[in-house]
């Protein structure tokens, strides 16, 4: 893995670990890693396989379980020592890792001996890990197929576009296809436009019913903007660009593009930009054969400084 990213990586669970009693959000722990806010989640989540905020929140809870064990604080001192903004809070998150209350984890843990509470894996699990490179389960052949993948590295011209923005479910930007496909039939494009999806926020960190999505169709230069309520239009940057060209079902794309963040970009030269990632549908997967979706995925990129 590109020691760059290693170091980035690094530098957020360390300050993690310094600052665990203080307030902190993502845009906190990005900027830390130097990544942008939305690059940031997705190659945090690919390599240390969780969000970053679930990741923090669990910290949390283990410095809560080695406070609990070894002093005599209240619970409302300890929530505070390790972050938490309540009371309720921290019970309603300790009660959802442990399966039970701080105060009833204390009472079992005066019930057994030093060895026992400190035999088997719970020493590990209450301190961070410095081998913070999880991977991703190797017997599955789709990731097999991808981690072979070959990426090809592009520079992209800027797009004018005419899009409709979906907020909600990623499972339901169906609907904003459909809208975009009533406007285009209204009007009179050439085949070789292209149709390209946007997913602006990373669902393992926003709420699934808050995240926005564009459906885009590109827009020939002489095309005359009209007024239209459910239609607008903006122009994507070019830039560069690696490209995965996806060709399954759509249920493994989401594995597509956690394998060329946490995969193919940290072993690559190059760094996620401040642009989203665009993907080109070059199919209907309605009428696919095999009912597989054919997508290139274009994640923006830039060289790492000083390679």
């Amino acid at each position: 893995m590109n020691t760059d990213y290693m170091v980035r990586i690094q530098a957020v669970l360390d300050f993690i670990e310094e600052n665990i009693d203080q307030e902190m959000n993502l845009e906190m722990l990005a900027e830390t890693s130097n990544f942008s806010k939305y690059h940031f989640s997705r190659v945090f989540s690919a390599i240390i396989n969780q969000p970053p905020m679930t990741y923090l929140t669990e910290r949390r809870l283990h410095h809560a379980v080695t406070y609990l064990k070894t002093t005599n604080k209240t619970m409302l001192d300890i929530s505070s020592l390790c972050g938490f903004s309540s009371i309720s809070s921290f019970n309603s998150s300790f009660r959802k890792l442990f399966k039970t209350t701080p105060s009833g984890m204390r009472r079992s843990m005066l019930e057994h001996s030093n060895k026992q509470l400190m035999s088997g894996n719970n020493q590990e699990e209450l301190s961070p890990s410095t081998n913070y490179y999880m991977g991703i389960n190797t017997n599955n052949n789709f990731l097999r197929r991808v981690w072979d993948m070959n990426i090809e590295v592009k520079e992209l011209p800027s797009y004018q576009v005419a899009f409709v923005r979906h907020v909600g479910s990623y499972l339901e930007t169906y609907k904003a296809w459909g809208t975009l496909s009533k406007w285009v039939e209204k009007n009179t494009f050439p085949p070789t436009e292209y149709f390209i999806g946007i997913s602006l926020d990373d669902p393992s960190v926003t709420d699934e019913y808050s995240c926005r999505y564009d459906a885009c169709i590109t827009i020939p230069k002489e095309f005359s903007i009209e007024s239209d309520t459910s239609i607008e239009f903006k122009t994507l940057p070019g830039g560069l660009y690696a490209l995965y060209k996806f060709y399954d079902t759509i249920d493994k794309f989401a594995i597509a593009y956690q394998c060329v963040y946490g995969q193919w970009l940290p072993n690559s030269d190059y760094e996620p930009d401040d642009r989203h990632a665009l993907e080109f549908c070059m199919n209907d997967p309605y009428t696919d054969p095999e009912g597989k979706v054919k997508v290139d995925l274009y994640i923006p990129i830039k060289s790492i400084a000083g390679l």
